[in-house]
């Protein structure tokens, strides 16, 4: 058996592509996830830890989440999609990063705010699940639309 051989082989390979992106696309997510929390606490540092929920904790959120988008784009593309970056599935990328980041920095403190009593813990991650669905959707669109692959 030769080394390129070896992905046929693997169970994942009977997997429909679907499945594949959605797996991919949760690897690069999680990833990203690491790496924007990273740029956010390096922005928070620099501000000199702002009191969470003031307009610089938010801005700092902001630059982490759009620092991250930079080479988590190139990864989709490249990874996830093995798509070529084209503007087609960059605007698609920008919409649903968009939608995520105000369903993360607007419905999530919402919702919060909405049921004090309830497990915030619980219900952020119900809210960052939907908003990687919607993501995930919105983005599969875009980068199979005009679909240029390696």
């Amino acid at each position: 058996m030769k080394i390129n051989d070896i992905p046929s082989k693997l169970p994942s390979a009977y997997l429909p592509e679907k499945v594949k992106n959605a797996l991919r696309f949760m690897v690069i997510g999680s990833i990203g996830m690491f790496v924007q929390e990273w740029f956010f606490r390096m922005v928070m540092w620099l501000m000199d830890q702002p009191i969470k929920d003031s307009l610089p904790y938010y801005v700092a959120f902001a630059l982490g989440n759009i620092l991250e988008m930079i080479p988590n784009y190139f990864a989709t593309n490249w990874y996830t999609f093995q798509t070529r970056p084209n503007l087609t599935n960059a605007g698609g990328f920008a919409l649903a990063r968009g939608i995520n980041l105000i369903l993360q920095m607007v419905f999530l403190p919402f919702v919060l705010r909405l049921l004090p009593d309830a497990n915030n813990t619980i219900i952020t991650y119900i809210v960052i699940f939907v908003a990687g669905i919607v993501n995930f959707l919105i983005q599969y669109i875009f980068f199979k639309k005009n679909n240029n692959t390696k």
